[in-house]
């Protein structure tokens, strides 16, 4: 088997048209995500019963089925629904965007939610209970020590999560969006070399992933700057 590399010349600069889109879907699934996740959280430490059922049920559901099986639900079901017709959230549903903006969110958000109560739950009690002895609230308790302990400690696992989720997008090609993974579909339609055109592919996605290493790599070493480790 030969590659054709004038075929992978050509295709990467078309593949990268879509590369926008990509960035669209992930940047707005990964802010909208994240809020999602920090309400999924509150809610699941909250002690009260009727908010932490729910939300152990949300995050049972959207981490046990497949993200392509909801992104289909999304997509194809819910406009088969009068009353999400009806609704004002129908501008954006009945576009592939909006359900695969909707569905990835709906996805990391359950994930990183997990992510944070770990980071949470690895927060020492001690520190805690150093701070309810100073006098702050709990409120004050969650700002000032939980919280910055917290995110340092579920950084690396959240990083993994964007790299997920930046993979996860390259799902948006099948409800039509023609992000990088449509395109080299396309491209492979028209072409039938799909070897050469999705090893193409394979590269610029490799890329992205080490650049969001990197980014995530910096923030971390910058977090754990006051730490010191004793040999």
């Amino acid at each position: 088997m030969t590659f054709d590399f004038a075929l992978i010349a050509d295709s990467i600069p078309k593949m990268l048209m879509g590369i926008g889109l990509t960035f669209q879907l992930l940047f707005l699934s990964a802010v909208l995500g994240l809020v999602l996740a920090i309400t999924l959280l509150l809610m699941r430490i909250s002690g009260r019963w009727y908010l932490s059922v729910p939300t152990m049920v949300y995050i049972y559901i959207f981490r046990g089925t497949p993200i392509l099986v909801q992104i289909f639900i999304i997509y194809y079901g819910l406009p088969q629904l009068e009353f999400v017709r009806d609704s004002i959230f129908w501008p954006i549903l009945r576009e592939p965007f909006g359900c695969a903006v909707l569905a990835l969110t709906l996805n990391t958000g359950a994930y990183v939610s997990e992510i944070l109560r770990g980071g949470v739950l690895g927060v020492d009690r001690g520190l805690k209970e150093a701070g309810a002895a100073l006098g702050l609230s709990a409120r004050h308790r969650l700002v000032y020590i939980t919280a910055p302990i917290a995110i340092r400690l579920a950084l690396p696992a959240y990083s993994n999560d964007v790299i997920s989720l930046m993979k996860s997008t390259a799902l948006a090609s099948t409800i039509t969006l023609l992000d990088m993974m449509g395109i080299a579909r396309t491209i492979v339609a028209e072409t039938y070399a799909p070897y050469e055109v999705f090893i193409s592919l394979m590269v610029i996605y490799l890329v992205l992933t080490w650049m969001i290493q990197r980014s995530f790599g910096w923030m971390e070493k910058r977090m754990s700057r006051h730490i010191k480790v004793e040999a």
